[in-house]
């Protein structure tokens, strides 16, 4: 069952974003979210749309010694064809080789470096949203990062700061750029405020401003593809990167292809009109099932690939009369032909609009980042912390 058919057919179109040699046909790149952008999530996706569809975050230290799970989140289904990897690590060395590794194997076709993790376990060692405030030791990583992959684009992915008091996209930003990346990503929003209140699409114009040579790409707060388009239109950026706007909407790329596409002689897309889905209930439940068949397929394990669906049972049906008892038990469910029974009790609904829309996800309250100890009283990195620092990749669950 291939769900783009349930929207309009896609049409050709002139490149819209072009990252080192991939051109894309829209400008917009699926997000790493742990736990959720595996290989089964980016082939639901990718079917109702195009974009760029990044795994999961992977642990370069976890890479390099080849750990089971890793190399599982590492690995491509054969419709992809643009692989990309995001990577995660504070040692330049460690990277580098990760790096050298996906270049050696043919494992992907861009590679993202992550520094706009918030989770403390992440930034307490220095990691993450945390590190670019070490500036020389951000651009070591990022220069031997892009030596290492050679032909292949490599972009980085930050966020604006560690708190309003200590911000550092700009010069992370120009140091990424001066060391050859092919794109900068903003999630426009500080480590300390999480995912709460607002992004600041202020700070991603301000970028695009400050950085002229590579394309400047926009995160946060896109819940559709209206919001897309003002992203870009009040910030100047070149593209977006949508990732809680997502959950339990995979067919949001598909509005995003129609949205984004630039109009050329065969698309009328790109003159304020696109069609949205019309996602009634029935429609949500297909995309639903088809969710936790890939994931079966992906995982190889039904009874597996049924309970890690189970995650997602909230967010696509946000907003749909859908029952806590049925709710409960789509949640309970470990195999696809009680996914199958369950689902046949549905009636339809039509879409329900603001019940529907809107934040997903934890936004969390902001908070203090954990940082290593004396990590603000110096933007260089000294021999101790250093030291500390190793540990941050022991953890090589995969990311």
């Amino acid at each position: 069952m291939t769900l783009a058919t349930d929207l309009p057919p896609r049409t050709a179109a002139a490149s819209a974003l072009r990252i080192g040699p991939i051109d894309l046909d829209v400008p917009v790149v699926l997000a790493p979210m742990a736990g959720i952008t595996n290989a089964a999530f980016r082939r639901l996706c990718r079917e109702y749309g195009a974009g760029l569809y990044v795994s999961e975050m992977i642990t370069s230290r976890a890479l390099v010694e080849r750990n089971a799970i890793t190399m599982r989140l590492i690995q491509h289904h054969e419709s992809e064809e643009i692989r990309s990897v995001q990577l995660y690590g504070v040692d330049p060395a460690t990277i580098a080789e990760a790096v050298r590794i996906i270049v050696a194997e043919d494992r992907a076709d861009h590679i993202d470096l992550n520094f706009g993790c918030p989770v403390p376990k992440v930034t307490r060692k220095g990691g993450g949203a945390a590190l670019p405030w070490k500036t020389s030791l951000f651009a070591d990583i990022v220069s031997r990062a892009v030596r290492a992959a050679g032909d292949l684009p490599l972009t980085v992915k930050m966020r604006k700061g560690i708190d309003r008091d200590h911000l550092t996209f700009l010069d992370a930003a120009r140091a990424a750029e001066d060391a050859g990346a092919a794109a900068v990503a903003l999630h426009a929003r500080t480590a300390s405020e999480y995912y709460s209140g607002h992004a600041d699409w202020d700070a991603i114009g301000e970028l695009k401003q400050a950085v002229t040579s590579i394309p400047v790409l926009g995160n946060g707060d896109i819940w559709s593809a209206e919001d897309a388009r003002r992203m870009m239109a009040q910030t100047g950026c070149d593209g977006v990167v949508v990732g809680r706007g997502c959950l339990g909407r995979p067919w949001l790329f598909g509005e995003l292809s129609q949205a984004l596409r630039p109009a050329d002689a065969s698309t009328a897309a790109g003159d304020g009109h696109f069609e949205k889905v019309d996602a009634t209930l029935q429609f949500v439940a297909r995309a639903f099932r088809r969710h936790a068949e890939l994931l079966v397929e992906f995982f190889e394990d039904e009874d597996r690939g049924c309970k890690d669906v189970r995650k997602h049972v909230a967010w696509y049906f946000k907003g749909y009369p859908v029952g806590g008892e049925l709710r409960g038990a789509l949640a309970r469910a470990s195999t696809l032909q009680e996914i199958d029974d369950l689902l046949g009790t549905l009636g339809d609904a039509p879409y329900p609009g603001a019940g529907a829309e809107g934040q997903r996800g934890r936004a969390g309250s902001p908070k203090r980042t954990a940082l290593p100890e004396g990590w603000l009283q110096s933007r260089e990195i000294d021999q101790g912390i250093s030291v500390m620092m190793r540990g941050a990749e022991i953890e090589n669950s995969g990311g």
